[in-house]
């Protein structure tokens, strides 16, 4: 059970680690190129939810290989 938590917490930070570098990259390109936000913002959010659906996933085989 210990495995498990251990697993389910990696999964929970490296989603966090990227989420947060995507955040950041999106408001660098903002910063840079404004007129492009619209694209950059749905990049972003299409990447981020990806990030999150590998990480649920993640959580959940932490939890069934118990």
């Amino acid at each position: 059970m210990v495995l498990a938590g251990i697993g389910a917490g990696l999964a929970a930070i490296g989603a966090g680690i990227g989420i947060g570098k995507i955040g950041a990259s999106a408001v660098e390109g903002i910063a840079r190129q404004p007129e492009v936000t619209s694209k950059i913002q749905i990049a972003m959010i299409i990447a981020a939810a990806l990030i999150e659906g590998v990480a649920l996933f993640a959580v959940v085989v932490a939890f069934i290989a118990k």
